[in-house]
């Protein structure tokens, strides 16, 4: 509740059953506050309360397996940006490459482990959410691989198709479901969709694969091993790019495709229906990839399984008019698109603004758009793009995601190298958010004041020492609260310990965090009473010592200096009783004349206070009188010892 800024606006919502019902709302850090207000009758104008809820909008960061993706994350974003400017041009695009799959690997091992727990897990509820966080991992994955393709490697023609291969091979696993569901079949060659495999094999270019299965085929089917042979070398003989020039493939690719059509119009495959099929995928007859379109599952799957047929140079400048034409054949005139296929079509038609814009729809956290909008900016996609309010994008994402960190109790730290990394506005959201920092225990105070310290954030690393100095006093613990006043440098809050000290000395009789007041050092000038404090020690070790000359002068300078609390100087006065009344003289006449006017000032000022409360403390000033009778006695003596003294030695 304290950390809302400003007051809940109220927002009516029809129907929410009683009439006159308002929803007042407001965010807080990683929360919404959602509270129900009532409008009573006429006459009354006060407000009814209804419920209070606490919506929370940051889930994924209290998720075990995706805290493990912002640790991990975290790591490769640092060393992309302490990389940027060691790597000379040539080897630049490389680099980034590798971080990209390096982003990417981290995803799939966060996909295995939360298909284990999805797996393991009992309860419906935690397994249907883990299954919708899995479903958003692999999003990301088929999302960042593409944006890597067709943004990082800006692959050319040829090899553009062979990494969108890679791409469906490695995104759609029904293939391979039916071929565990076949191969482990009693009788694989009877099985329903043994055709249907070779078929999705074909499809995905799998050839090698496929033409296993057509031995197996030929090798049992006397009547049909002529087609599959033939069907064998069309499979074996359908060109791949690698190292010939564009046009040499090309020219080869025409020739398998006319052998193909051949095959096809001399009716070679006519008493096999399913090698008949085959050879009009492989001729990418528009009708029969439609016909296996259960095989592909997705229309992107079709889109690239198309291309490998029809158009396997396609260039980058060409592929986005093919995405929307297999976008709106797969789905038959269905107007309605899911957000994913919004952001793969984004990607096709190479707006990387819109593909980010379209993914925040997706997700319900900013790690995506965030990671990768700062590596395609290392990629200079975005030096033209600035935002409106002050920020570039790259920025922009960086800033919302590590703010949605500084709402989790250890994950704020990877925030702070995201701040870091944000030249225009980062330190200023840091700075910010560090004083927000709820600090529960001292070594996340410590921590916290350690970065703080580091980024010369002065102004914060008082407030950190200010908070935990009063938490200390809350608790009691003086000597922490004095250490964290002393390193915010408050001369106010030291005064203030410093007499609890001197409090607690009058109290008990001995003093608590002896270590801490005995290694004061520089640190006991920040303050009167801290110096007071701190002196007022060493003459206690001093006399331990057996120092009483030092310890008599420096007790009456404390006095003198009149830096003590006054009511610390019967105290003082008293500390100089043992003193007095050594064997030797200590004092001179001189400091017992200036000791008894102490005591007599002090006398004088505890009268007139006694005068106003004279009923209420007649037992403590009887016990007081006495003390200071004592006082005048050993001061009497002890003058009168002196001057004998000191006029022995002028005789």
């Amino acid at each position: 509740m304290e950390e809302l800024d400003e007051q809940p606006t109220e927002t009516i919502v029809p129907g929410l059953g009683q009439r006159n019902t308002h929803i007042g709302f407001d965010w807080a850090p990683g929360e919404l506050l959602l509270y129900e207000t009532r409008y009573p009758k006429k006459g009354n104008k006060h407000l009814t309360t209804g419920q209070l809820s606490f919506l929370r909008n940051d889930d994924d960061l209290y998720s075990p397996v995706l805290r493990k993706l912002f640790n991990e994350s975290h790591g490769i974003f640092v060393g992309l940006q302490k990389s940027e400017e060691e790597a000379s041009s040539r080897t630049r695009k490389s680099e980034l490459g590798h971080v990209s799959k390096h982003y990417r690997s981290v995803l799939q091992a966060c996909m295995q482990e939360m298909h284990k727990v999805a797996s393991s897990t009992r309860d419906e509820t935690l397994s249907s959410k883990y299954s919708e966080q899995l479903s958003i991992l692999s999003a990301m994955e088929l999302c960042w691989n593409l944006c890597e393709i067709l943004f990082i490697e800006a692959a050319t023609a040829g090899h553009l198709l062979v990494l969108l291969l890679d791409w469906i091979r490695l995104h759609s696993s029904d293939i391979d479901n039916i071929a565990e569901e076949v191969l482990q079949s009693d009788n694989p060659l009877q099985h329903d969709r043994f055709w249907d495999l070779i078929t999705g094999y074909v499809l995905q270019a799998r050839m090698d694969e496929a033409r296993q299965l057509l031995a197996k085929e030929a090798a049992v089917s006397t009547s049909s091993r002529s087609m599959c042979r033939v069907l064998d070398d069309l499979l074996k003989k359908m060109p791949t790019f690698n190292t010939q020039t564009l046009t040499e493939f090309e020219l080869k690719w025409q020739h398998w495709r006319e052998e193909c059509e051949r095959h096809l119009q001399c009716g070679t495959f006519s008493s096999s229906p399913q090698m008949e099929t085959i050879c009009k995928v492989l001729l990418g007859a528009e009708e029969t990839l439609l016909e296996k379109k259960d095989l592909m599952g997705t229309w992107y799957h079709f889109l690239v399984s198309q291309l490998l047929f029809t158009h396997p140079t396609v260039t980058l400048a060409e592929i986005h008019s093919y995405a929307q034409s297999c976008l709106d054949i797969f789905s038959a005139g269905d107007s309605s698109s899911e957000p994913l296929d919004n952001v793969l079509l984004a990607a096709f038609e190479l707006d990387i603004h819109q593909v980010i814009k379209e993914f925040s729809i997706v997700t319900n956290n900013w790690w995506f758009v965030a990671h990768l909008t700062d590596l395609l900016d290392h990629c200079q996609l975005f030096q033209s793009h600035n935002l409106y309010f002050g920020s570039n994008m790259r920025e922009h994402l960086l800033l919302e995601y590590a703010s949605g960190l500084f709402s989790h109790h250890s994950l704020w730290q990877l925030g702070v190298d995201y701040f870091d990394h944000c030249p225009e506005l980062g330190r200023v959201y840091l700075e910010l958010h560090m004083e927000r920092i709820p600090l529960t225990t001292e070594k996340k105070a410590l921590k916290a004041l350690r970065i703080c310290e580091q980024r010369q954030m002065a102004e914060q690393v008082r407030s950190i020492c200010k908070t935990m100095a009063m938490q200390a006093m809350r608790n009691r613990r003086l000597g922490s609260a004095l250490s964290w006043s002393i390193r915010a440098k408050d001369a106010g809050f030291a005064t203030l310990i410093s007499d609890r000290f001197l409090k607690d000395y009058c109290e008990r009789g001995r003093f608590s965090d002896l270590d801490l007041i005995d290694n004061l050092g520089p640190a006991m000038l920040l303050s009167d009473r801290l110096t007071f404090l701190g002196k007022y020690r060493e003459f206690h070790r001093m006399y331990n010592d057996q120092q009483f000359e030092e310890a008599a002068r420096l007790l009456l300078s404390l006095m003198t200096a009149r830096i003590a609390p006054s009511s610390f100087w019967l105290t003082l006065l008293l500390d100089a009783l043992p003193l007095l009344e050594q064997q030797q003289v200590i004092f001179s006449a001189e400091q017992t004349y200036q000791l008894m006017s102490c005591l007599e000032e002090r006398t004088a000022a505890k009268l007139e206070a006694i005068q106003l409360e004279e009923s209420r403390r007649a037992q403590d000033n009887s016990i007081e009188n006495t003390k200071v009778e004592m006082l005048r006695l050993a001061l009497a003596r002890n003058l009168a010892r002196a001057i004998v003294k000191e006029g022995t030695v002028q005789v």
